[in-house]
């Protein structure tokens, strides 16, 4: 297979993907983030996801830039920019649509154009298609023709790469299916699964993480239940999880680009045909109140221990979206952060994936340097996130950093926490 491809937008998804295509034959990355372009190009990968020895060993098949005039000569275009909601959960395929208009400036006859963000059935051949049509004068499924191959990417996940994932492939013609899914099968070794269509490929990616939403708002629902009768709900999951169909999983904050985001796109579309999906909004609900539910009981354990709550002070530990990742994206650890702060508590943050500088624009951030190593002492502490540094203390360390400390475990990994989600 003699194809040249581009890759547009070189995020968490984008930049592994380059990687692994520019393994097998020439790709041009592009994205409009400059910054990006500069260190990419030195070998450089700010997400953590490539080494720089990753970078350097595809640097002849491989070029970065910010232009798309440089990947006109190429064969197959792959779209892995962001799909966000906006402020009100509503879908802005902005991006989305800025990428299929700059495509369309250097579309070619035969070429194909795959899209891997996610977004609800229809978005590829309803919306995406008239932009390259306008921006490019061809006719879709003549002169051009399109993919769609949702990512799988799991960011930080050094086991489930992206060529260790299954990918689902489909095209806009039966035989454009088959071309788009033996590209991939060059790459990916766990192999594909080719779908009917390309809607259908989009509502299997949709509803991944639509069915992830609902099971751990689940948990989370019976996470409050028990924690209101005084049970240890991490002892009821593990009793309940010695039956043999029980799906196990554990309370907490539900953010990232993902899980958070993409069950929006379903019941966007859904309300637009006509239909309310309860149960997914209910579950995304649930879900969005568990960082001012942990605030405030973290509020309720400070009262119970005789601490005082105006200027006292909290260290939260943890802010990106999940563990052993440098991700912030839509983390709802601001949640907790917020809701304490108005209760008139003086909130600092440590998350030794994240540098101080890089969290500048977060207003409601106090970013520290290691407070293991300082002698400021706090009247409570919130383990928001499993990083391995803090898996990793003791509950010696954890009680250094105060007296008579009030210590909430939101992710289960502190010893004897005060109270634990």
């Amino acid at each position: 297979m003699n194809k040249k491809i581009c890759i547009v937008g070189l995020g968490y998804v984008g930049l592994p993907l380059a990687h692994a295509f520019a393994k097998k034959f020439d790709v041009i990355g592009v994205d409009i983030n400059a910054d990006r372009i500069e260190e990419l190009s030195i070998g450089n990968d700010s997400t953590l996801e490539l080494t720089s020895k990753q970078i350097m060993e595809v640097k002849e098949s491989l070029v970065f830039t910010t232009s798309i005039k440089d990947a006109k000569d190429c064969d197959v275009y792959i779209v892995t920019v962001p799909t966000p909601i906006d402020s009100s959960n509503r879908p802005d395929l902005t991006p989305l649509v800025k990428s299929s208009e700059s495509i369309g400036t250097v579309l070619s006859t035969d070429d194909i154009v795959i899209y891997e963000s996610t977004v609800y059935p229809g978005v590829t051949e309803e919306i995406c298609v008239p932009e390259l049509e306008k921006t490019s004068g061809l006719v879709f499924n003549k002169d051009f023709y399109c993919g769609y191959s949702p990512e799988r990417i799991n960011p930080g996940d050094k086991e489930h790469t992206v060529t260790k994932i299954l990918k689902v492939t489909a095209g806009s013609t039966p035989e454009i299916a088959t071309i788009v899914d033996n590209l991939y099968k060059t790459i990916i070794t766990a192999g594909t699964h080719l779908a009917s269509s390309i809607k259908v490929a989009e509502a299997s990616k949709v509803i991944e993480n639509t069915q992830r939403d609902v099971n751990i708002a689940l948990i989370n629902e019976l996470a409050l239940i028990f924690d209101t009768m005084g049970i240890n709900t991490n002892d009821v999951i593990e009793a309940a999880a010695t039956k043999w169909n029980f799906i196990k999983l554990k309370p907490g904050l539900v953010g990232g680009h993902c899980i958070g985001v993409d069950p929006y796109y379903l019941t966007h579309k859904a309300q637009e045909l006509g239909y309310k999906p309860d149960l997914i909004l209910g579950a995304r609900q649930i879900n969005n109140g568990m960082g001012k539910f942990i605030a405030e009981k973290t509020v309720k354990e400070m009262i119970a221990h005789d601490k005082r709550i105006k200027d006292s002070n909290a260290l939260i530990l943890g802010v990106t979206f999940k563990e052993d990742c440098p991700d912030m994206r839509n983390t709802k650890v601001l949640d907790i952060i917020n809701e304490l702060t108005t209760y008139g508590l003086n909130v600092d943050v440590y998350d030794p994936w994240i540098e101080v500088s890089n969290t500048n624009h977060y207003k409601e951030i106090t970013m520290i340097e290691n407070p293991f190593v300082e002698n400021k002492k706090y009247d409570v502490v919130v383990v928001a996130v499993g990083h391995s540094e803090f898996k990793n203390l003791s509950e010696e360390d954890y009680k250094n950093l105060g007296d008579n400390i009030v210590m909430i475990d939101v992710k289960g990994i502190v010893p004897n926490p005060t109270w634990r989600l």
